[in-house]
């Protein structure tokens, strides 16, 4: 008798990424959980970070790009006076300066960084040139020209500690905003240098820490959870019928730029539309996730 092929899952959890493990770890971990190859998340996080993870299991890795584009939030501590190889507390110290700060002017240069700024991103990330990721050129000793990307801060605000070379710090940004670098850029604009430690994403999107839990034990939920921030377009069983054959609403149904999700009457996600060179779109997605071990 031939063995039977296990159910594939579908669905999304919420994980606390802990100190150590790459973001590849866990997700290496929640492919033997769960028993699926098709797992990814919106949005790496470096092994001494930690926080909130967003994952997608199966065919709701083709929602994950709706995820990665919302805006991340994170708090850290900001060591001033050093600055090192990775720009946080695991790298190498490669200059040291003395900095007699005051938090007035800490905070008001802090806040200077608010708005559309350009970045370069750091030699350890995992931005592409040439084909290559930075980190793994970095690795092999070689140099690459990197372009300045431009980002979003909507706050950064700083406050001062015991110690008076250290800072904790709270950011909110667009999702390729590196904290890492706006913490050394602080340290320039301060007329020294600084490097962060103790990152911790405390929300991505839509989701926060509350939701979160550990790899072990992050819960199974529905595809539909990843896009649950967009605008919901609710249907008629008979709209939701011809919604998953690929037929598109009528244009009027569709206020905005988009993407909208596409909601059944018991509440259960049919499909994501959105605008593509002003034509409409459709990623068809099964209406429900299969249950996994940690939905049991």
């Amino acid at each position: 008798m031939a063995r039977r092929r296990p159910a594939t899952v579908h669905g999304s959890v919420i994980v606390d990424k802990p100190h150590g493990p790459t973001s590849h770890d866990v997700v290496a971990l929640l492919r033997r959980r769960f028993g699926e190859r098709r797992i990814g998340h919106a949005g790496t996080l470096d092994p001494s970070a930690t926080g909130v993870l967003v994952v997608g299991i199966g065919s709701a890795t083709r929602l994950l790009r709706f995820a990665t584009a919302g805006r991340k939030s994170y708090e850290c501590e900001i060591v001033f006076g050093a600055e090192t190889s990775t720009l946080d507390a695991a790298g190498e110290t490669v200059a040291t300066w003395r900095m007699d700060l005051d938090p007035t002017e800490v905070a008001d240069a802090a806040a200077g960084f608010v708005g559309s700024i350009f970045q370069l991103p750091p030699m350890v990330s995992a931005v592409r040139v040439g084909g290559r990721r930075l980190h793994e050129i970095a690795r092999s000793g070689e140099a690459a020209e990197r372009v300045p990307r431009e980002v979003e801060v909507y706050r950064f605000e700083v406050e001062s500690t015991g110690d008076p070379r250290v800072y904790r710090a709270s950011v909110d940004c667009s999702a390729g905003t590196y904290v890492r670098t706006l913490g050394a850029d602080l340290g320039s604009a301060l007329g020294g240098g600084a490097h962060i430690r103790a990152l911790r994403r405390t929300r991505s999107g839509g989701f926060s820490l509350a939701e979160a839990e550990s790899p072990e034990r992050a819960a199974l939920r529905p595809p539909g959870e990843l896009v649950r921030d967009l605008r919901q377009i609710r249907l008629s069983d008979d709209d939701a019928a011809d919604a998953r054959q690929g037929v598109h609403l009528a244009a009027h149904r569709y206020d905005g730029p988009g993407p909208w999700t596409l909601i059944d009457p018991d509440g259960r996600l049919v499909a994501v539309h959105e605008r593509v060179d002003d034509r409409l779109r459709a990623t068809v997605l099964p209406p429900q996730s299969v249950r996994g071990p940690a939905a049991e």
